[in-house]
C-alpha cells in the first residue's frame, strides 16, 4: 500500500487540472480531429509517450506563520 499525501489546501482535482493543462498544451493545442475514436487514439499515444519519462510532481508549500488567536469577548447580560 502506498500513501499519497495531498498538499495543504489542494484537492485531488487541482492536481488533475495540472495534468489536463499539460495534455492540452503539449498535445491538443491546435490539433483537429474528425472523430472521437481519433481523439482517443491521439490522447492514448500522448499518454504512452509522456509516461516513458514521467516524473512525480513536486509540491512545495511556503512557510506558514500562525497569527495569535484573538478570542472574542463574550458579554454577559
Amino acid at each position: 500500500m502506498h500513501f499519497h499525501f495531498t498538499p495543504t489546501r489542494a484537492s485531488w482535482l487541482n492536481q488533475v487540472e495540472i495534468w489536463f493543462s499539460i495534455l492540452q498544451g503539449k498535445s491538443l493545442h491546435g490539433a483537429s480531429f474528425t472523430s472521437v475514436k481519433q481523439l482517443r487514439k491521439h490522447i492514448d499515444a500522448f499518454i504512452d509517450s509522456y509516461n516513458q519519462n514521467a516524473k512525480p510532481f513536486v509540491w512545495t508549500k511556503a512557510e506558514v506563520h500562525q497569527r495569535p488567536f484573538k478570542g472574542r469577548r463574550i458579554r454577559h447580560l
